[in-house]
Order: structure tokens, then sequence, then C-alpha cells
């Protein structure tokens, strides 16, 4: 089992878990699938008005995908399949209100679920840091989703440093990214406490809020995510056809296409 749930009838909230610590919650497919599946039950579920996501353990909330798996791809160059953009609650329409804990690390495609996270509630010891570029990999997704909460420098800074530079639960607090900070082992209680008080209000009211804020940054993270295919077929090519691709342009061969198939993030 990847994911756990557990129900709080009291309260009506639903607290969600990673659960591959040995993995860091790195999510494979079967935790994509998973979550998916869960965050649609859960739009039918009268009974949870509200949810906290977590990781199980305290070394790491989420580090992105499982780099050990193989993503199957289609036999196309104009499309790639990237299965964490169906692991959030906005992807699968979900808008009861989610609340994030974070405990340890929160890295690369972690920035998926937090992107799509009501707010975040972090441990003193958490750590939020993007990958990508170290690797030779474009960060789009997620710092598309990062923008939407942090200052663009800020973004920019995090994206851009890689694994240089690790942003702390105070840092990101401070720009907003984190709504509260706990001590070491107290993000989840913290998280439900705030979750059980909106729970308690109206379902329509808190919906519609949700809705609401979404909405105030709805059509600029749309053009933005439509952009972003294109932006990781070419930037993360092998050097090898990136230089032919420089080379066709510089002798005047047409617009250069990308061919190839583009690394999975």
């Amino acid at each position: 089992m990847t994911l756990r749930i557990e129900r709080e009838a009291a309260t009506g909230v639903a607290l969600v878990t990673l659960d591959r610590p040995e993995k860091l919650n790195a999510i494979d497919l079967e935790t994509a699938d998973g979550l998916g599946s869960l965050w649609r039950e859960l739009r039918f579920d009268e009974n949870v008005r509200a949810a906290v996501l977590t990781g199980a353990g305290t070394r790491a909330f989420c580090t992105g995908i499982d780099r050990g798996m193989t993503v199957p791809q289609p036999p196309s160059p104009y499309a790639v399949d990237d299965p964490l953009l169906r692991i959030g609650p906005k992807a699968n329409d979900l808008w009861k209100p989610v609340i994030a804990a974070v405990e340890g690390m929160a890295c690369g495609g972690a920035f998926y679920l937090l992107g799509e996270a009501e707010f975040v509630v972090a441990s003193r010891e958490a750590t939020f840091f993007d990958p990508h570029t170290t690797y030779g990999m474009v960060s789009a997704y997620e710092a598309i989703a990062m923008a939407q909460r942090m200052p663009f420098g800020e973004v920019a800074r995090m994206s851009l440093m890689g694994t240089a530079e690790r942003v702390s639960a105070e840092r990101a607090y401070a720009v907003g990214l984190v709504s509260e900070v706990t001590e070491p082992g107290g993000a989840v209680a913290a998280a439900l406490r705030s979750a059980a008080v909106v729970a308690a209000y109206p379902t329509e009211a808190v919906q519609g809020t949700v809705r609401a804020v979404w909405s105030a940054k709805e059509a600029a993270r749309t053009q933005a995510m439509a952009q972003a295919p294109a932006l990781i077929a070419l930037g993360n090519l092998s050097p090898e056809r990136q230089a032919e691709l420089f080379e066709g342009r510089a002798s005047g061969g047409g617009n250069g296409g990308a061919g190839g198939a583009p690394r999975v993030r």
C-alpha cells in the first residue's frame, strides 16, 4: 500500500498519507493512480469536508517522482505523459480544502501537490528545493505552481539554484509558501486543527470560497501550463540533439523541429 487514508467522522477531516517512507515518499505509478482515485472518491464523500495531506516518517513529505520507475510514453513526439499532472486535488476536480503538512524534505514533484493545496503547514526542520536544473532538466510545472504562492524572485532563485540551496521553513514562511511553522513533529497536528475548523463551517460557503481564491490566478496559471510541455520537450533534449538543432537554425535549416523523445521528469 502506497497511500493511507484515515477519516475522522467527528471532525469531517480525512488524513491522507503518502506511505513510502523507504523511498522518501517518492511517487510511483501506483501512488499517482491512487492519489487521483482518492481525490475523485472524496468528491462524493459527504462525511469528508476537508483533508490534510502529509508523508510518512519525518525525513520527507515527498521527493517527487520515483526516478527508478519507467513511465510508458505514447509513440508521438507531440505527446509526453507526466503522471504527476494527475495527482493533485484540483486536477481531479476536488474543491474541498486540502492542507499540506510538511515534515522533512519537499522537493521536485512534491510541488505538484503543494501547489494544489489551499495552504501549507511545515515543521521547523522542513526544507524545500527543486533539483531539476542541477540534473539538466527544465523546471516548468513546479515553477508554475510555486509562482502562484511566492514572489517572482524567490521562485526563480529556488528553481535555478537546484540542489545547491534549500529553502528553510522559516524562509518559506517569510515568502508566503508556508502559512504556519511548527516544532518538529507537529505539522500534522497543526494542519488537522486548522482542517477541523474549516470543516465545521457550512460546506457551500467553504467550497465556494476555495473556488473564488483559485479563480484569482487561474487565467495566468492556465496560460503558463499550456507553454510548459514545449519548454520541457526542448530543454530536456540531450546536449547533442540541442547542438544539432542550433546548427540547423544557424545554417538556415528551417525551424529545427524537436525530434526524439524528451527525458521523463
